[in-house]
């Protein structure tokens, strides 16, 4: 262990040992960590940056609104196969919000950018789990 590790558990543990660290926020709450496994790594930090901030691409918001769409949709759906008003407004609402997200991409060149199609597969996969 170097010298500025060592100094620095010693302060870490001078402050344990003071209370310091009790009135923490989530004192004595497990921690919540992110799987941030299908975020590229040298976007990873980019990633949590943007998003404790409370920033999210507008790419990744249509993305969002998109499986939320698609979930309502399907609780729409009725067994004798006529489509509601309501879930014909969904359906427009999701079309719009589809060629956004498309016009979008190709504005960004990340439409044919494989790299990113992959990733955003990965996201697409992440929201329909959350949603569930």
């Amino acid at each position: 262990m170097g010298m500025m590790s060592w100094l620095v558990e010693q302060q870490i543990q001078e402050s344990m040992r003071n209370g310091e660290f009790r009135d923490l926020p989530g004192h004595g709450k497990p921690l919540e960590l992110e799987d941030l496994s299908g975020v590229p790594e040298e976007l990873r930090m980019s990633f949590k940056i943007m998003k404790n901030s409370g920033l999210v691409p507008e790419e990744i918001s249509l993305r969002a609104e998109c499986v939320t769409l698609e979930g309502l949709l399907a609780a729409c759906h009725n067994g004798e196969g006529t489509e509601t008003s309501e879930s014909k407004a969904l359906r427009a609402k999701l079309s719009l919000k589809r060629l956004r997200l498309q016009e979008l991409l190709r504005e960004r060149g990340l439409d044919s950018n494989p790299a990113f199609m992959q990733y955003s597969v990965q996201i697409h996969e992440q929201m329909i789990k959350e949603e569930e």
